[in-house]
């Protein structure tokens, strides 16, 4: 890779076929920071103990098959955008994989240049549904949007607001139940009423409208 910075985004390829895997790595590489994890119990592993901006999975994977990785990744509560590559290309496998919680679908034989703009699309995506939430440095922008670009002042979040309002912001138009949430952000041992009490927390520094509650079900971030 040319330029391997800190800022480059970190690609995890969960690709079983030993042609083509190599060759993705080899072409991917020029602009991504790429892992390449041979079968479905390699990509999870790689998947739940570091930290990826986006994956590409194949559907077809040893040990663990492809849709049963992105679904076992979402209920862990993963949230990096996964495209989705497959041979198979019926209207049931495409919606079996959506569903499953991948963001994209993309059928073999395809072309490298459409590849490399559906991964361009979810990383903008990406960065568009948490609103340039600095995710890294715990930094947000601030004003009557609660939060936007520009030149509008920074706050700062504890870690714990930072992870609660990554969660609800990559994915704004979802609603969590406290329960999820409390799976999600918090440590086992902390109580439902952590939920609350963090949610009044964002509120209180990024305004009300920040999060919603969603009566009889939980909260959702917004701005949505």
């Amino acid at each position: 890779m040319r330029g391997d910075t800190e800022t480059t985004p970190r690609l995890l390829l969960v690709e079983d076929d030993r042609t083509l895997g190599p060759l993705l790595v080899e072409i991917l590489s020029e602009v991504y920071r790429v892992q390449h994890a041979l079968d479905g119990q390699q990509g999870l592993h790689a998947a739940l103990t570091q930290t990826f901006d986006v994956l590409v999975v194949d559907r077809g994977l040893p040990g663990i098959e492809g849709v049963e990785l992105v679904r076992r990744l979402r209920s862990s509560g993963m949230l990096v955008p996964v495209l989705m590559l497959t041979a198979r290309g019926t209207l049931t496998d495409r919606v079996e994989g959506l569903d499953a919680g991948a963001e994209d679908y993309l059928v073999k034989p395809f072309e490298i240049d459409e590849l490399l703009a559906r991964l361009r699309a979810l990383l903008r995506r990406n960065v568009d549904a948490a609103e340039t939430v600095d995710l890294g440095r715990r930094r947000y922008r601030v004003a009557d949007r609660s939060i936007v670009d520009g030149d509008a002042p920074t706050i700062e979040l504890s870690s714990t607001e930072g992870r609660l309002l990554e969660v609800l912001a990559r994915r704004p138009q979802q609603v969590f139940t406290r329960t999820e949430l409390l799976g999600l952000v918090f440590d086992p041992a902390d109580g439902p009423g952590s939920v609350d009490t963090y949610v009044y927390y964002l509120r209180r520094k990024l305004g009300r409208e920040a999060v919603r509650t969603v009566y009889g079900l939980g909260y959702r971030w917004g701005s949505a």
